[in-house]
C-alpha cells in the first residue's frame, strides 16, 4: 500500500486519501468564448505521463484538506509534497536512503 506524507497530519495510507488527478489544469479564462475542442480538453484530456507527474489529493479520512504529490508513476515514488497554494518542496523518501 502507499503512504502519503501529508503535509498536515504525517505519512498515512492511501485508503485516507482520494486523488484529484492532474494537479496544473487551468480553467480556460473565458469558458463562453472556448470552442468545443478546448473546452473537451480541459474536461477530459490529461498527459497521463510515464515519469514524474504532479498530482492533487484530498485526505477525505483525516484532516479533509487537499494538497499536492509529486509521484513518479512508474515506482510510486513520492519525491514531493506541499499544500495547494505553494511549490512542491522534496520529501525524504526511503528511496533517498
Amino acid at each position: 500500500m502507499l503512504e502519503i506524507p501529508c503535509p498536515f497530519c504525517g505519512p498515512r495510507p492511501e485508503v485516507e486519501f482520494r486523488c484529484g488527478g492532474e494537479a496544473d489544469i487551468r480553467r480556460p479564462a473565458d469558458p463562453d468564448r472556448c470552442s468545443d475542442r478546448a473546452w473537451t480538453d480541459y474536461l477530459w484530456n490529461r498527459t497521463n505521463p510515464k515519469g514524474v507527474h504532479r498530482e492533487r489529493w484530498w485526505h477525505v479520512h483525516g484532516c479533509r484538506r487537499w494538497f499536492v504529490v509529486s509521484r513518479h508513476t512508474v515506482s510510486d515514488t513520492i519525491l514531493a509534497v506541499s499544500d495547494s497554494g505553494q511549490t512542491a518542496q522534496p520529501q525524504e523518501t526511503a528511496a533517498d536512503g
